[in-house]
């Protein structure tokens, strides 16, 4: 039986201190003594009751005319981009634990209840609701004529986008303590990409859910089940050059799109996520530690400490910059030369475990209670 996972992220965090080691304490804040610019605050709205410090796949998705958002009671906002007035909402009476994330003309959510459900994304209206086989953790994804939907144990389907009846399915076992929390699927062309509970990244055929390839990120080692959860919890990031993974194991690889061969591996261990700009990437580490490697070596060329237990969101691309989130509300311009601070700004009250979204000129951010503060981003000089 798969142990409740619940809560299980705290448990992890406090158990890699020990009874008798160090307290996690939460870095303090230094002030930034020539600061690069002062981030301005463009529009604030707090159109849900966001997550409920329920760890969860909920998210912001931004297009050109639009931004969406739900909350833990089912539902669901469109408010546009450039003001933060609301378009529509829409009450869908659902357990919603993730998305929403846009497919051509549909809004998709997942939810705690075993069910995808896809709206119009013209005015919210309901398009149909399908069942699967566990909690929906992470926001579901579509191209074309197939939605993807990832489960809490294990499964992925395919769905139609026109009535979500199953296309296809694929399952892989979770291990008996996993941390809550999934990858969500990306899809490139005809391939789904998505990390694994088991410490694996796996390739998938958008229309028929074969398997391409899968490939080990971090195997199981260690004597207790604790010690032995190895997810892939953190989005995988698909680039020019390949695929790039990361686990709780300990372990982040580089991958190639076509047949998942380890082009390297870097011991880094992380549930947040990792971002690139040109030849370099960040990532933020289990920690709070913020990397920066070389993208086609893994070799470190920086690391940033100030921000260590900080409960870090994943990071974001930004004009040439690397932005994070954390557990105050706080979000960090890091340079992408030195890892440096460079620019922060108090963008909202609560936690935030999501990273914030760039459009156009404009970044976004989402906290757990639902509030969320556009902020305009300056040309990097």
């Amino acid at each position: 039986m798969r142990y409740a996972a619940v809560g299980l992220m705290s448990l992890v965090l406090l158990s890699a201190c020990g009874s008798d080691g160090p307290v996690r304490e939460p870095a303090d804040l230094q002030d930034i003594v020539s600061p690069a610019f002062k981030p301005a605050k463009v529009w604030k709205e707090s159109p849900g009751d966001g997550s409920d410090g329920l760890h969860s796949g909920l998210r912001l998705a931004v297009e050109a005319d639009v931004l969406l958002t739900a909350d833990v009671s089912g539902d669901v906002y469109a408010l546009d981009p450039r003001t933060g007035k609301r378009l529509w909402s829409a009450k869908t009476k659902a357990r919603v634990i993730s998305g929403p994330s846009v497919s051509g003309d549909l809004v998709l959510l997942g939810t705690r209840d075993a069910e995808v459900i896809a709206l119009k994304r013209a005015d919210g209206s309901p398009v149909w609701r399908s069942k699967v086989s566990s909690e929906v953790l992470a926001a579901p994804a579509g191209s074309g004529n197939v939605i993807v939907a990832r489960c809490g144990d294990g499964k992925v389907f395919g769905l139609s986008a026109e009535t979500g009846i199953r296309l296809w399915s694929f399952d892989r076992a979770v291990p008996p303590l996993t941390l809550r929390g999934l990858s969500a699927p990306l899809i490139e062309g005809n391939t789904i990409f998505t990390g694994l509970d088991n410490g694996r990244a796996v390739a998938l055929k958008l229309d028929s859910g074969e398997v391409l390839w899968e490939q080990v990120v971090t195997a199981p080692s260690g004597r207790s089940e604790l010690e032995r959860i190895v997810d892939v919890d953190a989005d995988l990031l698909i680039a020019s050059d390949g695929v790039y993974a990361v686990s709780f194991g300990g372990e982040l690889a580089a991958v190639s799109l076509e047949d998942g061969r380890v082009a390297w591996r870097r011991p880094i261990k992380s549930y947040s996520g990792i971002a690139i700009f040109g030849r370099l990437l960040a990532v933020t580490a289990e920690d709070g530690v913020v990397w920066g490697l070389d993208a086609q070596t893994g070799a470190a060329v920086w690391k940033q400490e100030g921000l260590k237990y900080r409960g870090l969101s994943a990071p974001t691309t930004v004009e040439g910059r690397f932005v994070v989130a954390d557990q105050d509300g706080y979000l960090h311009w890091l340079s992408a030369e030195d890892g440096s601070i460079v620019a922060r700004v108090h963008a909202v009250g609560d936690a935030v475990t999501t990273a914030p979204v760039l459009r156009d000129n404009l970044l976004y951010v989402l906290d757990n209670s639902g509030a969320i503060t556009a902020i305009e981003v300056p040309a990097l000089n």
